[in-house]
């Protein structure tokens, strides 16, 4: 054991050596930067870099700081530029004081682009030579003509000229003059073509909806933005796991560049399981199965249960690609849901087929389902088969976040009918129609507007085997807030079994329903909501608008606005304020 002694001056030791330890880390020298700011007073400071911490580099600093500054400026175009510098010795560190008149810059006299090959004709070279970084007349930034370099190296590469090369590149400054040529030839030689697809392995997509997907044909022009295209089409039918797609250089001929696709399918099975609340239906918990690829011909399955006290449904859907993997696609359906509509306990079992088309934006479908349906409300019962054949149109587009536009248009039109002639049980055609608009004022003002119609003709003695799920209702947080779910509907004095009066809301044969609101963000995820709903559910001849006003908050998460909402009608005597909880985007 050490004497106290001995520790003391063990502490003494160790003390010494952090001390020198924290000296030695302390800046030799320090440099302060006059006469110039912004973009130039960046670049001189980066150039000379962070304050010496040796007496070595503090030296290389003091004797290359004329030049480093000198550099630093004609990177931007400053080539005639007066410099001084001052540095004091006697205080520690030592203080380095640069002074600088930048003078006027040099600025491009003439700037010269030729382009020889296929590209001389390509219309994406045009344009770039219409949009270049530099022009005639503004200051040489070294920067930005190596980024313009770049650029058109680039371009080269992503339209297929694998061969070219800069022939000519030159920079001729005349500093005293004040002025700089610039003198570019870009020989592209021939753009090459695509080429065969060699696809491994072979039996994960049928060469039938790969061509289907592919944006190009083989001979067409190489295009990067069409290989990607293809890439990202290949993604989105979630039959893969990963996906390599690559040009290969090295083995291009004849002025075709083989392609080689490498396919890694997706896990057989996937499982999502997912919680949620609204008022409209309260708690509810999802869980959806999908094995994403059943064969070579992109089959796939979804079965969806979903639970809540309002409305657990089932569903099981076979997804076949026809034409197409993503935008011709059949539907083989089949579900079972329980709902509550107005007063009424209603259980369907569907069967459908539906074939869905894309074009662009718009989505149209021909369908033809089976509905067999039972509702219940004390003494009002029904049981009815439909056979319903069906077409609707559906067109969105938006800018902005997908849960958050900042602007869109969303409109969805359908037309079903039945007939006793075709198996069912009655005659009818419905009619159903829904937008909304989004408009937003700077960052912080949004406007939202809604509006949705139905109809369904029918004969008079027929309503009271309308089944719920084609009549409409109104009320709840996606239809007229200030109203309890589907309560909004064709009300119908009964009398009970018990032999007590009541009203009783059935679904009614049209709907009209309108909505404005205003959003003010006053945090970037947090916006306050004024709005004002009106509408009503009823049968022909007997409309009578419902109105309700009310407020909310809004919190922006990743899957869409959390919001909470309170409103009051203004139909009624003595309302009071209802809450809305939802979750979800516009669209």
């Amino acid at each position: 054991m050490l004497p106290r002694k001995g520790w003391r001056a063990g502490l003494c030791l160790l003390a010494s050596l952090v001390l020198c330890g924290a000296r030695a880390e302390e800046p030799l020298l320090e440099y302060r930067v006059e006469g110039v700011d912004g973009a130039l007073r960046e670049n001189v400071e980066a150039w000379l870099g962070e304050a010496p911490q040796s007496p070595s580099a503090r030296a290389n600093l003091v004797a290359g700081a004329r030049e480093r500054i000198n550099r630093s400026l004609e990177a931007l175009g400053y080539y005639r530029a007066d410099i001084d510098l001052s540095l004091d010795r006697e205080r520690e560190p030592w203080q380095l004081t640069v002074r600088i008149d930048p003078r006027e810059p040099v600025r491009i006299r003439e700037l010269s682009l030729a382009v020889t090959g296929e590209a001389a004709e390509d219309p994406a070279f045009q344009r770039f030579r219409e949009t270049l970084p530099l022009s005639e007349g503004e200051v040489f930034h070294h920067g930005e003509y190596q980024s313009m370099k770049n650029a058109l190296l680039t371009l080269g590469q992503r339209r297929g000229y694998f061969d070219a090369r800069l022939q000519r590149h030159r920079v001729e400054v005349e500093a005293t003059g004040g002025s700089a040529d610039i003198d570019l030839l870009y020989a592209s030689g021939t753009r090459y073509r695509f080429g065969a697809i060699q696809q491994e392995p072979a039996d994960l997509l049928s060469p039938r909806h790969r061509q289907a997907l592919q944006p190009f044909e083989q001979g067409e022009p190489f295009s990067l933005e069409a290989l990607q295209t293809f890439q990202s089409r290949l993604q989105r039918t979630g039959y893969f796991s990963g996906i390599t797609l690559r040009p290969e250089l090295d083995e291009r001929s004849d002025g075709e560049i083989p392609l080689r696709l490498e396919l890694f399918p997706a896990p057989r099975h996937s499982i999502d399981v997912g919680l949620g609340y609204s008022t409209d239906t309260e708690e509810r918990v999802s869980m959806v199965w999908r094995p994403p690829r059943i064969n070579r011909y992109g089959h796939s399955q979804e079965t969806r249960l979903e639970y809540s006290a309002v409305n657990p449904s089932g569903r099981v859907t076979w997804n076949i690609p026809l034409t197409h993997p993503l935008d011709d696609v059949l539907q083989l359906r089949a579900r079972v849901e329980e709902n509550e509509f107005g007063d009424l306990d209603s259980r369907q079992q569907e069967l459908a087929v539906r074939r869905e088309q894309r074009s662009g934006e718009w989505v149209r479908s021909l369908s033809l389902r089976f509905l067999n349906e039972r509702w219940d409300a004390d003494p009002v019962r029904g049981n009815e088969d439909y056979l319903l054949p069906g077409i609707s149109l559906a067109h969105k587009w938006r800018e902005g976040p997908l849960v958050n536009p900042e602007r869109g248009f969303s409109q969805y039109y359908s037309l079903e009918g039945a007939s006793e002639s075709l198996g069912g049980t009655l005659d009818l055609v419905r009619l159903h129609a829904r937008w909304v608009h989004v408009m937003s004022f700077g960052d912080r003002h949004r406007v939202v507007s809604r509006a949705e119609a139905g109809a369904v003709y029918l004969d008079e003695e027929d309503r009271d085997r309308l089944a719920p799920s084609l009549g409409f209702f109104a009320g709840g947080s996606q239809s007229l807030r200030g109203f309890a779910y589907q309560s909004i509907g064709n009300p119908l004095p009964v009398m009970t079994r018990d032999g007590q009066p009541r009203d009783i809301v059935l679904g009614g044969d049209r709907l009209l329903l309108g909505s404005l609101e205003y959003q003010y963000r006053v945090r970037p995820d947090w916006r306050l909501a004024v709005f004002s709903d009106v509408g009503d559910a009823f049968n022909e001849g007997e409309l009578d608008l419902n109105y309700a006003l009310g407020t909310g908050l809004h919190y922006l998460t990743p899957v869409g606005a959390l919001k909470l909402e309170v409103a009051r009608s203004l139909s009624k005597d003595q309302p009071g304020w209802r809450l809305h909880i939802n979750i979800g985007a516009e669209f």
